[in-house]
């Protein structure tokens, strides 16, 4: 996990996307264009939480989030998700 120079605002979260699935669980290849997106990933980054919500997930936590959850962003040439908290499901 790399440190990255950003520090997402009230509730949101910074999230790097786990690599999607190349292979099936059957060995069969799946191309590009075919791959779905991940829904799980590594906190990166936290906000400090709203007023009276403080966060429940912090960096370095594994996450299960939402299909269609945040906006892709790059920072330093690498993509990352921020999203709102109430954006993830679990911690794994």
């Amino acid at each position: 996990m790399g440190k990255v120079n950003l520090k997402p605002l009230q509730d949101r979260v910074l999230v790097e996307a786990a690599p999607a699935e190349s292979k099936t669980a059957g060995g069969i290849i799946i191309p590009d264009t075919a791959k779905e997106k991940p829904q799980k990933g590594k906190v990166i980054a936290v906000g400090n939480g709203k007023k009276d919500e403080p966060m429940t997930v912090k960096a370095g936590d594994t996450v299960l989030y939402g299909k269609y959850s945040g906006t892709e962003i790059q920072v330093d040439g690498k993509e990352y998700l921020i999203m709102r908290e109430s954006d993830i499901y679990a911690i794994l």
